[in-house]
């Protein structure tokens, strides 16, 4: 038999409206009425109705996050994360995967409004308009992880993608290479392309180093397919070359991979360093040396950013997560160059 919050309510001899302010911890009553309701509860073995209390307390307790990528070593580290701080708060997380498509986005906006979520974090995307006025019809807090907007108020937590970008090429110049080449991202993405882009030239132009545009390769994205085909293109146009950039870990295991077929050994003819620092860097050979994005990290700091909005209906100010450099097996030391 299922029983109701009726039942519940004459088994403890209470109102109905008692037992909604248990149940939503909103309080106004005694520890003793309390225990009382919590008895029946489990005498009756009531299972509240979420989607009912949510229209009692105008919550839903779930947030949604959207992932252009959710399979990725990436997506899973931020959405650890952001479901630790979501279970500690007591709510659930949607999970869409967009896959970068537009409508696809618009049509997960869509049913993350029918689902009446508290909150929306956005992952690793641009924002454009059309998503933007979706966001504002709903009405509900918006925070961005791993990217940021230059056209619209949305707090983000992020890494400071140019500096994280110019540590890693310093890090190479400091272990003493001066021939530095940079396999990148699309350099039309602004979020994640151009800074790190940016980041690599100003570290070079910082040490009186050369910049040659025939020591990058712009890739369409980030994959390992491209760092795949972005070597061999790289050191036919720079084989004097004794390092590289890649701005991804999936973009330097696809150079590493490529290194391998072309009889290139890792780090003795050329040392390569990573961005991101995924599980996965570890386990390459030799093992990589990467930027690390505390990706974990930002999940939680974003999930506690939106619990703020959703509870204190205020804004809160964006955040910029300190990176590091993790020190494996890719990288050659040179001599040092002069610092």
């Amino acid at each position: 038999m299922s029983y109701t919050i009726k039942d519940v309510a004459k088994l403890a001899n209470v109102s109905i409206a008692t037992v909604s302010r248990v149940l939503n911890g909103q309080g106004g009553y005694s520890k003793a009425t309390e225990e009382k309701v919590h008895l029946a509860i489990e005498e009756l073995g009531y299972q509240p109705n979420a989607f009912a209390r949510g229209l009692i307390s105008n919550k839903s307790n779930t947030l949604g996050i959207l992932f252009p990528e959710v399979s990725s070593q990436f997506s899973s580290k931020i959405l650890r994360g952001v479901e630790e701080a979501a279970h500690c708060l007591n709510s659930s997380v949607i999970v869409c995967n967009t896959a970068s498509h537009g409508q696809r986005t618009m049509k997960y906006l869509q049913l993350l409004t029918e689902k009446r979520v508290d909150g929306i974090l956005f992952v690793s995307e641009m924002i454009t308009e059309e998503y933007y006025k979706k966001l504002e019809s709903m009405q509900i807090p918006v925070v961005l992880i791993s990217t940021e907007s230059y056209q619209y108020p949305l707090p983000y937590v992020k890494v400071d993608d140019k500096h994280a970008a110019f540590t890693a090429t310093d890090y190479l110049i400091k272990m003493g290479h001066s021939k530095i080449g940079m396999i990148s991202g699309n350099k039309d993405d602004i979020i994640a392309g151009q800074p790190r882009i940016d980041g690599y030239k100003q570290a070079l132009a910082q040490r009186g180093l050369a910049i040659k545009d025939e020591n990058i390769i712009h890739s369409n994205g980030f994959s390992f397919h491209d760092g795949l085909t972005g070597l061999p293109k790289l050191l036919e146009q720079s084989p004097d070359l004794t390092a590289v950039f890649a701005a991804s870990d999936a973009l330097a295991l696809g150079a590493i991979s490529a290194a391998y077929k072309l009889g290139i050994k890792i780090p003795d003819n050329l040392s390569i360093i990573g961005y991101d620092n995924l599980p996965i860097a570890e386990m390459s050979i030799p093992p990589l040396t990467t930027v690390a994005q505390p990706l974990e990290e930002m999940g939680i700091v974003a999930a506690e950013m939106l619990f703020t909005m959703m509870n204190q209906g205020r804004r809160v100010e964006s955040r910029i997560i300190a990176h590091s450099v993790i020190e494996r097996e890719s990288v050659k030391k040179l001599i040092l160059y002069d610092t």
